[in-house]
C-alpha cells in the first residue's frame, strides 16, 4: 500500500515555489525571520512549532521540529511536555465550543 505522506515530500518542500517563484521566495524570507533568535530563542521557537505541529496534526512538521528541537538542544521529556501542553489546549479548546451546544439545546428546549 501506498503512503499518503511521503517523506520524500518534505525535502522537496523547497521546490513548492513551482507555478509561482515569487511568493514562495517571499513565504520562505518570512519563515526564514520568523525562527530567527528574537524575544525567544531558536530552541524556545522549535518547542513552539513543534507544538503547533502536533496541534494541527502535520507529519512533516513533527518530522522536521522533532528534529530541529534535538538540533537545538531539547530532550525527549522536553519534547514530550510540550505535547501534553499542545493536548490540553486543544482538547481545552474542543470541550469550550461544547458551551455552543448547550446554547443550541437550551434554544431548541424552550
Amino acid at each position: 500500500m501506498a503512503e499518503y505522506y511521503k517523506p520524500e515530500h518534505l525535502e522537496n518542500f523547497k521546490d513548492i515555489g513551482q507555478g509561482n517563484d515569487d511568493l514562495a521566495r517571499r513565504f520562505f524570507e518570512y519563515y526564514g525571520a520568523v525562527f530567527e533568535k528574537g524575544a525567544l530563542s531558536k530552541r524556545e521557537k522549535s518547542l513552539i512549532a513543534l507544538a503547533v505541529a502536533h496541534a494541527v496534526q502535520c507529519p512533516y512538521c513533527i518530522d522536521a521540529y522533532s528534529r530541529e528541537c534535538l538540533t537545538q538542544g531539547s530532550d525527549l521529556d522536553e519534547m514530550t511536555e510540550e505535547v501534553h501542553v499542545a493536548t490540553a489546549i486543544r482538547s481545552g479548546a474542543s470541550l469550550v465550543h461544547g458551551i455552543q451546544m448547550v446554547e443550541h439545546v437550551a434554544k431548541t428546549s424552550m
